[in-house]
């Protein structure tokens, strides 16, 4: 899991990765690609290290990338960097202009390039293939055959692959291709002080499906430094409940299709990040294979319902909100939960 932040030189994307990570950007760095960790905000985990006061927190955690954009080859270079990510931030430069158009057209310029990358892999592809007798062809190629020109002519009219509704299945098909354009995507506009909020004018002149946020970097930049009660009052000053780069982080998460789950204690209160809709051996797997090969029940509290009991499992427990689940067990965002297993 992991997202990679692009944008065009100077529009801030390194601030942002150094804000979010707490390590200095790639281009102060001089190096092509930088990588790092983002905290997930949480309210419930922090009121969950209040109760406990363990000896030991570790909150979910993001990692991010921040991807060079430079070069005669800057499309082959950002190809290869995001190889392993599953999900991108493009940052936009939203503070050196007023205008909703250029803000639009610097999206645009970055947009149409990976989605000029794709489509060169799909054109290459298909010509391969013409060249393959019918007879040889295997059924994931007869489903190339069918699916790649129809994608082809949506690349050709700007139409990235996450916006051409994809079945799962045929989605499934393209794994092997890497492509770019078919990764979710979260816009982020840094702007100015002050300046008036533009995403839902950008959402409204732009067909994209993405979800944007705005931002201020160089102002979280500053909050970024600051200690806690010193941001808080600091927000209340400004009349903001977060930090948009807390925002940020937690919705590029939920993008990935991730959620948490919480194991609590006096020695140690922590978030595991597992997939959406992982069953309960699944996630028990996120702390040890062990817990998954020999899985057998799982002693599952809701967060809401461990807050309705008094904050203490045995609170929701004598409120008959302590349950044994199965294999079956979808996980919920937020369980508390804790494992029986036998190896």
């Amino acid at each position: 899991m992991e997202m990679g932040i692009l944008g065009l030189p100077r529009s801030g994307k390194s601030t942002l990765f150094e804000i979010m990570t707490g390590l200095s950007g790639r281009d102060s760095r001089g190096e092509p690609h930088q990588r790092g960790l983002a905290t997930v905000p949480d309210r419930r985990f922090d009121h969950l290290v209040k109760i406990f006061n363990p000896l030991k927190i570790s909150p979910a955690r993001a990692p991010f990338i921040d991807v060079g954009t430079r070069g005669e080859n800057a499309a082959d270079s950002i190809r290869q960097a995001l190889d392993a990510a599953d999900g991108l931030v493009h940052v936009v430069d939203g503070f050196s202009t007023q205008n909703i158009q250029e803000m639009i057209g610097r999206y645009r310029k970055l947009a149409d390039d990976l989605i000029l990358s794709d489509l060169l892999i799909v054109e290459n592809r298909l010509d391969r293939m013409t060249r393959i007798p019918a007879k040889a062809l295997k059924p994931l190629d007869q489903t190339h055959l069918q699916v790649l020109p129809r994608l082809k002519e949506g690349l050709e009219l700007g139409v990235p692959l996450r916006a051409q509704k994809l079945t799962q299945e045929e989605a499934f098909s393209l794994k092997s291709f890497s492509f770019l354009t078919l990764r979710p995507e979260l816009v982020v506009i840094n702007r100015g002080e002050n300046a008036p909020p533009v995403d839902d004018a950008f959402n409204g002149m732009t067909d994209i499906l993405s979800p944007v946020i705005v931002i201020n970097c160089q102002l979280e930049a500053e909050m970024a430094g600051l200690t806690p009660p010193e941001r808080e009052e600091f927000l209340v000053s400004l009349g903001i409940g977060e930090p948009a780069f807390e925002r940020i982080i937690r919705t590029a998460f939920s993008l990935l299709g991730r959620i948490s789950y919480f194991t609590v204690g006096e020695d140690e209160v922590k978030a595991w990040v597992i997939p959406s809709g992982s069953r309960a051996p699944q996630a028990a797997a996120a702390i040890h294979k062990d817990f998954e090969r020999g899985f057998i029940k799982a002693e599952v509290v809701s967060y809401a319902d461990f807050v309705d009991g008094g904050n203490t499992l045995a609170g929701a427990k004598a409120a008959g909100r302590l349950r044994l689940e199965g294999k079956d067990y979808i996980v919920k965002d937020g369980d508390i939960i804790s494992f029986r297993f036998n190896v």
